[in-house]
């Protein structure tokens, strides 16, 4: 089974950037009891300017929180002895503190599973880091301003402007039909959640799945670098749609 990210960060960029970390940086707890996956977070998130602290099971995981305060734990599903979603279950008894998984079982009902024991999102293994962090930004923002509106998004080179229903890249206007727009709108007012292909038919002219589907196709051709492989607005299999903003 491959464990690893797609792509290894490379681990000289870190001596090479002497980047320094803020004491105010938001600090992550990774728990995986795979040692390469730990170093390569540790290495990788650091770079991002985050402070990291590691573990290697649950048990490991407590005991850094006994004596630190976290901002974000980044749990993996499969861990010998207690796993990933017993973890979560327990520490959602006792703290209320955002949770990303991470696990190689991608199908649906885990994936559920997950949401319903208090995970903020699911991220499959192998994964891309550039993913990883945007997720890890997003869950960070919602915590701080979770009510926020903002006047626009931006996803790359793309920016929308919620109120005005307008699509940009680099200064230049990308036409959107009205089911696009509003369709944008609704990803825009909800980023960083699962919107339900029932919420993104609902006072549009049709509700097919399908059709939906080809609205979702063709704004990845818009907004997308590589429309083929997804980086901001993405499928959750069996639920609808999610999308992340810069």
């Amino acid at each position: 089974m491959d464990r690893q990210p797609r792509h290894r960060p490379d681990p000289g960029r870190k001596d090479r950037r002497h980047r320094t970390i803020s004491d105010g940086a938001a600090h992550i707890l990774v728990v995986d009891d795979d040692r390469r996956i730990r170093e390569l977070l540790l290495s990788y998130l650091r770079e991002q300017g985050f402070r990291v602290t590691t573990a290697a099971n649950a048990g490991d995981a407590r005991a850094r929180m006994a004596g630190l305060a976290f901002d974000l734990l980044i749990l993996d599903v499969m861990m010998p002895g207690e796993s990933g979603l017993e973890l979560t279950r327990s520490i959602r008894a006792e703290i209320d503190v955002p949770i990303l998984m991470l696990t190689a079982l991608a199908d649906a009902d885990n994936r559920i599973s997950g949401l319903e024991s208090g995970v903020e999102d699911y991220l499959p293994k192998p994964f891309e880091p550039r993913e990883l962090l945007l997720r890890i930004r997003n869950i960070l923002k919602r915590r701080v301003s979770p009510d926020e509106v903002p006047d626009s998004i931006k996803m790359g080179a793309c920016r929308f402007n919620i109120e005005r229903g307008e699509l940009k890249s680099e200064g230049r206007t990308i036409r959107l039909t009205t089911r696009e727009r509003d369709l944008m709108r609704i990803f825009a007012m909800n980023r960083g959640k699962t919107v339900s292909r029932a919420k993104l038919s609902a006072g549009g002219e049709t509700a097919g799945a399908r059709a939906i589907d080809v609205h979702i196709n063709r704004l990845r051709q818009k907004i997308e670098p590589d429309p083929t492989t997804p980086v901001y607005l993405q499928t959750v299999r069996g639920a609808g749609y999610i999308l992340y903003a810069d």
